[in-house]
């Protein structure tokens, strides 16, 4: 039932098992008589409940994996400022309340009681809770989601705080023995936790060869172990999912055990054990609880007042450091979104009889209205692309050819890195034209709440999920860097994201260091004889959503080994044989001006095609005015008398005189050169439309990567428009060179700095 009212509103709106509890429950087909004997038969609760507690104290055991309480060093000051002023308004509200309510409004004994809790619940922002929200939405590692992840830990740090600070008093004003064992055990139990429990689990880990799965014993003796934790929490009077929750804050996050231990024990889990926890609350509440007096009308204006100081303490701060308002308004509405841990809460205090059914009930429901209005709206207030957009014109068209080269690579994985590197020292780094190259390696989020994105070297061994593979990619670049002294720099990145949002953190960096070029990895990866060995449609996705929203240029790189073997530049083995087909567009042009800078380099051979349509030759004079034939033309003089250099004009009728010209390149070619989009009604490219597998690599891209071509394949895309510009205009180039002011080969004193509003990074 819950999965039928998730699925009909769609996947922004979250889980809606708090109301299938709430349908099946005391507030409607509770009532039922006949029906509530026959749902809930005697005995049929408890063992629901059974199911439920444990199911939680997993839920918090996964919670505790996930959480990086180091993530605490890394908080700006706007992460800690929002974070305290969103946990201490509504709470100082709430006091205020406290103190006021009762001197203008009687109460009832038992709402006397609920007073204060429903007053400062609403303080808090729990970090599990926030993440899953940020996770849910795909903006985990967006700046947004940064900011209030570390923002929501913040919070917790101070709830925690004040949880101390109300104890000590406690402890002062009562003089019983159980208020002092409450304080006391929380030290005795991470004691055992750290000098016992810890050294055991972290022995077994050892014990996992890297790149496999954990053995089932030793899964089942960390489930014992969890167990036993819960067992301890309870027998000191604590409850039980704080204690394996504490338990998995100890055990490391990510490979080689937490992610190994999150993956077994979330499918299960987030599948039946946790909704029911969820609807259990739902099942609790009773609606007809809520009745017409003072109490009702109090609850629910403290609430509201809590709600209100929780969305203003954030956002006045948001707005003092400058971030937008539309941005601000919705990290606002993050921070006062409820989930699972809140709920629980709401259930244990009223079990043990802190608030009323009454408050409970008016708590929950609120709870569902706030989370499900800010949801849907934080969906469609935030977009972490819309920064992209607004960004200068960044193409390696558009860009002095003398000045840097920045180049951004992206890595999946080792075989990622000698075609990549073949392709970085193709790009002829001199000391007058120098190269930075950002380094960014790309692991799916495992075993860890929140997403990373920080310079590798010299950082926590907990950035990488495995040392040693960092280390050797590491190597490489600095074996290309130290092989080019003085004319590269290499900066490298460690990106921990969820697939659904990496291409942000990609993004961010490319903006951030002004790259000219993003060069990704093709999602498919062949063996030595030819066949497709890996095929990873989350990478794929990657590509398309960088494609998109990229700040400057893409490649994507079809690796078929060629680059990164007998023909490797870095051990100067062999010259390195290019094939540069260009038809036309802006796609061609931006692969013309990287192409263009390959030419110095001594160990390239350059073959470049311009494949043309027979009747181009009625309309010579109009074709001689256009942008791609200057840029064909300007790039012609400029090489000729290079003997490495081979310009051909290829003469076609239609798609099969295409495919013939780019059949003769097949054995003499290492790596082939591309632009992504060209027009599919033109004659050159007729009947290839309705074979292309792979749209991101467009018509041509897609032929050379999906054929049984031996070379590698770099297509490229200049750099996206917010207008769709190349979807609306695909001929059209980006102004700078419409204008006529770009030249493939300018005069080394010239700059288009001043005139693009260019400015290195």
């Amino acid at each position: 039932m819950s999965k039928g009212l998730s699925s009909s509103v769609g996947n922004i709106q979250g889980p809606y098992t708090d109301e299938t509890g709430i349908i099946l429950g005391r507030s409607f087909l509770g009532h039922i008589q006949v029906y509530s004997d026959k749902l809930f038969p005697p005995g049929g609760r408890l063992v629901l409940e059974t199911f439920a507690d444990i199911g939680f104290m997993f839920h918090m055991f996964i919670l505790g994996i996930n959480v990086d309480i180091t993530l605490v060093r890394r908080a700006g000051n706007n992460a800690v400022v929002i974070g305290a002023t969103c946990f201490f308004l509504p709470l100082a509200i709430g006091i205020l309340a406290i103190l006021i309510v009762p001197h203008f409004v009687i109460l009832d004994e038992s709402a006397e009681t609920s007073l204060p809790f429903v007053a400062t619940i609403n303080a808090i922002s729990p970090f599990p809770v926030i993440t899953s929200l940020l996770s849910d939405l795909n903006i985990l590692n967006s700046e947004i989601g940064r900011i209030a992840t570390l923002a929501s830990l913040v919070c917790d740090i101070c709830q925690y705080l004040v949880s101390v600070v109300i104890g000590s008093v406690g402890l002062t004003l009562n003089s019983q023995a159980s208020v002092f064992w409450s304080i006391i055990w929380g030290p005795c139990f991470l004691i055992v936790i750290i000098f016992a429990l810890r050294p055991i689990i972290l022995h077994l880990a050892k014990h996992i060869p890297e790149g496999q799965q954990m053995k089932e014993f030793q899964f089942i003796f960390i489930v014992v172990i969890v167990l036993i934790c819960g067992f301890l929490a309870q027998s000191l009077g604590q409850p039980p999912a704080l204690g394996t929750f504490i338990l998995g804050m100890a055990i490391p996050d990510g490979p080689p055990l937490g992610s190994a231990l999150v993956y077994k024990l979330e499918i299960i889990n987030s599948g039946l054990l946790v909704p029911a926890k969820f609807a259990l609350s739902g099942l609790t509440m009773d609606l007809f609880s809520v009745k017409k007096g003072n109490a009702g009308a109090v609850y629910g204006v403290l609430i509201f007042f809590g709600y209100a100081g929780k969305f203003t303490g954030t956002l006045i701060p948001a707005l003092y450091y400058r971030i937008p308002l539309r941005d601000a308004v919705s990290l606002s509405l993050i921070m006062c979104c409820r989930g699972i841990i809140e709920a629980v809460m709401y259930i244990t205090m009223q079990e043990d009889g802190i608030i009323d059914s009454e408050a409970y009930a008016l708590l929950l429901i609120s709870m569902l209205i706030v989370t499900g209005i800010a949801r849907p709206l934080i969906f469609h207030l935030y977009d972490p692309s819309a920064r992209y957009f607004h960004h200068q014109k960044s193409s390696i068209l558009c860009s002095d050819p003398f000045s840097e080269l920045r180049m951004l690579v992206c890595i999946h994985s080792e075989e990622n890195v000698p075609t990549l590197i073949s392709v970085l020292e193709a790009s002829t780094p001199q000391r007058r034209r120098p190269i930075a190259v950002f380094v960014l390696n790309l692991m799916e989020l495992k075993g860890r709440a929140a997403a990373v994105l920080e310079p590798t070297i010299g950082k926590s061994k907990k950035l990488t999920t495995s040392r040693s593979w960092s280390e050797q990619i590491a190597n490489a670049f600095n074996l290309f860097a130290q092989h080019n002294h003085g004319c590269v720099f290499v900066q490298y990145f460690t990106s921990i994201a969820p697939y659904a949002s990496m291409h942000d953190d990609i993004c961010s960096v490319s903006l951030e260091q002004n790259t000219n070029i993003v060069i990704v990895p093709f999602h498919k990866q062949w063996t030595i004889d030819g066949r497709v060995g890996v095929n990873s449609p989350s990478i794929r996705m990657v590509n398309l959503n960088v494609m998109q929203k990229a700040p400057c240029s893409v490649g994507i790189l079809v690796d078929r080994g060629q680059m990164a073997g007998r023909h490797s530049i870095l051990g100067g083995q062999s010259m390195l044989r290019i094939t540069m087909l260009f038809l036309g567009g802006a796609d061609d042009c931006e692969a013309l001006a990287y192409t263009s800078r390959l030419l110095e380099n001594p160990q390239i051979e350059l073959t470049f095609i311009w494949l043309r349509p027979w009747d181009h030759m009625k309309y010579d004079d109009e074709t001689e005015k256009t942008i791609d034939t200057q840029l064909v033309n300007q790039f012609r003089a400029n090489t000729i008398g290079n003997q490495r250099v081979v310009y051909k004009e290829e003469m076609v009728n239609d798609a099969i005189g295409t495919t013939k010209v780019i059949r003769i390149i097949e054995d003499s070619c290492d790596l082939c050169i591309v632009g992504k989009y060209h027009d599919p009604d033109s004659q050159l490219l007729l009947g290839l439309t309705e074979w292309n597998e792979c749209p991101e690599l467009g018509i041509i891209g897609d032929m050379l990567a999906t054929s049984d071509f031996r070379f590698s394949v770099l297509v490229v895309q200049q750099q996206p428009q917010e207008d769709k510009f190349m979807e609306n205009h695909p001929f059209q180039t980006v102004s700078c060179c419409s204008s006529g002011k770009y030249s493939l080969y300018q005069d080394h004193s010239y700059s288009l700095n001043e005139d693009l509003g260019h400015s290195k990074f």
